[in-house]
């Protein structure tokens, strides 16, 4: 399973609702990360140049260089989550009838778990990192594309909480407790400031919008 980003959004679409393990959860929430991503640098190709934000043109600079380096790597981890996935698929076939084929069963289950997590932990991480530079939009982007802010933070945020899902559903069959640990000290601190700082930029986002 390769070049998934290349699809039509139809087939994605369909993909996904079909029996097909991937696209699933994870390639899902790469994809709608990397639209949040694009509404960042969407809202700075709207902001640069014009006059009436010069003096943040510096940041929009930054930001929207920052904002296609995130938008990339989100896509590509659509294919990076359908590859990693396909080695613990294919442990669940493996057989378990006698002790030693249980614990060669269990050997690549956990390999395989180590594999599948690491393109979710990388979502979670990425989308914490785009809804940063939204904060800085919602500021200092053209008014004119401030529902977009809007619009790329409510992405960002399912994007980072459908990538914790899909980083929890493999820690829970995960048996190293020191690894677990490190990745939810890593992660969940990332969440919780996540979800608040999106939430906060939703909310200036309603009331530079709502009429007054």
């Amino acid at each position: 399973m390769s070049n998934i980003p290349n699809w039509t959004c139809e087939k994605f679409v369909d993909e996904t609702f079909s029996k097909a393990p991937v696209p699933g959860g994870g390639g899902v929430a790469a994809l709608v990360g990397s639209i949040g991503a694009a509404l960042a640098g969407m809202v700075c190709n709207l902001t640069t140049g014009k006059k009436k934000y010069a003096e943040y043109e510096d940041d929009i600079q930054r930001i929207i260089k920052e904002a296609e380096t995130l938008k990339s790597q989100l896509l590509e981890l659509i294919d990076k989550d359908a590859e990693n996935f396909y080695p613990l698929s294919q442990c669940y076939s493996l057989p378990s009838n006698t002790d030693e084929e249980r614990k060669t069963k269990n050997e690549k289950m956990q390999n395989a778990l180590l594999v599948a997590i690491s393109a979710p932990i990388e979502i979670v991480k990425i989308s914490y990192k785009a809804i940063k530079l939204h904060e800085e939009l919602a500021e200092k982007g053209s008014k004119i594309a401030v529902s977009d802010v809007g619009c790329g933070v409510l992405c960002l945020k399912s994007a980072m909480q459908a990538g914790w899902l899909n980083v929890m559903i493999n820690l829970k069959s995960i048996q190293d407790e020191n690894y677990v640990k490190s990745i939810e000290s890593e992660l969940l601190p990332l969440i919780n400031e996540g979800e608040k700082l999106a939430d906060e930029i939703y909310e200036n986002v309603k009331n530079q919008l709502s009429r007054k």
